[in-house]
């Protein structure tokens, strides 16, 4: 319940509220009051471009590096990493405290994070250790083949965005260690397998697994909120990697993919259960994915299948329309008919 001082004094003129203690009352109160949350980013074109800014930086000292760049060698490639990491640094450092531009701060300073892998690779590189666990390639492989001579990247990577995390409680820092842990996840699959390659179908076995593990992390996080939505990230690598893996599946079985389907029906139902948008998208998309197979294969000549479709469509729609009217309702009848146990899971931000 929440109430003004003016409903206390109102109080006190009706005579509920002892008005000799509202003073020393309203002075508690107010040294009590939490302090007023931090705004949610915006979607507006600043934000666009200072996100769109770092990615390009992101991706042009690692993601499309060239063999000229690592041609530089280990030594010129690890200080370009380090100084690349201190300057963002330093500046992010300033933005965050003495501007309190939090997030072009917080990327400047995912940027210093992401030059980990770079300047494990040079070091690796100098010290003559690169390719001691096999040939890896060059730094710009580590974005497409993924092999078990990344992990020191990735353990790099996944520590200096933890330590930034502890000084910066900047989300999208969560991003790049979950990327640096889907990685591992591949290098650790020969591992797993007990041999040294592994096929196409084992990978995605292991995202699937590693998907779902992000997933209940993701789920961990948001039952204890600290300011920031830092499960974002989480909820949509962990989505990526389990939803990615079970939808290149192949199987010639109809239950199977009918199966898939109510599967991504769950997810959009748990999209509502957890108070996550990105669970509605990814099980949309797998249900249009579902609709699709149908139309090209099985009902690849029917003439009704068509207006069928649309009027599943239609349905679809009304069904939204319908929930965005009546979703304070919904809500309600939710928290009235769900069990103690299952209320008990729901994040803290959930409806």
């Amino acid at each position: 319940m929440r109430f003004s001082e003016d409903d206390l004094r109102a109080a006190v003129a009706a005579g509920a509220l002892d008005g000799e203690r509202l003073d020393g009352l309203v002075a508690f109160l107010k040294a009590r009051a939490a302090p007023t949350p931090t705004a949610a980013p915006q979607f507006d074109l600043a934000h666009v471009l200072w996100y769109a800014g770092a990615l390009i930086v992101i991706g042009a000292m690692g993601m499309f590096s060239t063999l000229a760049f690592s041609q530089m060698g280990g030594v010129a490639l690890a200080t370009t990493a380090v100084i690349y990491a201190i300057v963002f640094a330093a500046a992010g450092h300033h933005l965050w405290h003495r501007r309190n531009l939090r997030t072009p701060g917080g990327l400047l300073i995912a940027i210093a994070v992401a030059m980990a892998p770079l300047a494990v690779y040079g070091i690796q590189d100098a010290l003559g250790l690169w390719g001691a666990f096999g040939q890896p390639g060059t730094v710009r492989d580590f974005y497409v083949w993924i092999k078990g001579s990344w992990v020191f990247m990735e353990i790099a990577t996944i520590v200096a965005g933890v330590v930034a995390l502890w000084f910066y409680r900047f989300p999208f820092i969560v991003a790049i260690i979950a990327v640096a842990l889907w990685f591992m996840s591949m290098d650790l699959t020969p591992w797993l397998f007990g041999r040294a390659e592994f096929t196409w179908d084992e990978r995605r076995v292991v995202s699937m697994w590693f998907g779902l593990g992000v997933l209940l992390v993701a789920w961990i996080v948001d039952r204890r909120p600290r300011g920031g939505d830092f499960a974002f990230w989480l909820h949509l690598f962990g989505l990526m990697a389990f939803w990615g893996g079970l939808s290149l599946t192949e199987s010639s079985s109809e239950i199977a993919k009918a199966l898939y389907c109510l599967l991504n029906v769950g997810l959009v139902l748990l999209s509502v259960l957890l108070g996550r948008r990105v669970y509605a998208v990814f099980g949309t998309l797998g249900i249009a994915g579902y609709l699709t197979y149908l139309a090209q294969r099985v009902f690849k000549d029917s003439l009704m299948f068509p207006f069928a479709l649309s009027l599943i469509g239609v349905a679809v729609i009304a069904a939204g329309l319908l929930y965005h009217r009546k979703q304070d309702a919904i809500a309600a009848w939710l928290a009235k008919v769900l069990p103690d146990a299952i209320k008990r899971l729901r994040p803290a931000h959930a409806p």
